[in-house]
């Protein structure tokens, strides 16, 4: 029972911080909500965001490929591994772009164009 509680309380924070926001930044949802006006403007060549882009698109179709480099009916763990590899890098990845980008937004509105 109390094994239960502390997993329940730590998975709580850990949701709390997410949606909160990493050291004061964006939170989880802010940082969603940019990804089509960030892919947006990367098409548009108004962000420079395109081989960042074209990374985070090529690990995306990676993790959700039926096709696998190292597969797990094989490999076991080490086939589990790889998949966790890029799971993990494809997260950071998208947080500090999405940040990148939201930090490019503000810049962008305090522009003056005359």
């Amino acid at each position: 029972m109390a094994r239960t509680l502390k997993r329940t309380a730590a998975f709580s924070a850990l949701a709390r911080a997410l949606m909160s926001g990493a050291r004061g930044g964006p939170s989880i949802g802010k940082r969603l909500a940019a990804l089509p006006r960030m892919i947006k403007a990367t098409t548009r060549g108004e962000y420079d965001g395109g081989m960042r882009l074209l990374l985070l698109t090529a690990a995306t179709a990676y993790v959700v490929s039926p096709i696998d480099a190292v597969p797990e009916a094989l490999l076991l763990v080490f086939g589990l591994a790889d998949d966790a590899i890029m799971v993990t890098w494809l997260a950071g990845a998208v947080l500090s772009e999405t940040e990148r980008f939201l930090e490019w937004e503000k810049e962008q509105a305090r522009v003056v164009v005359v």
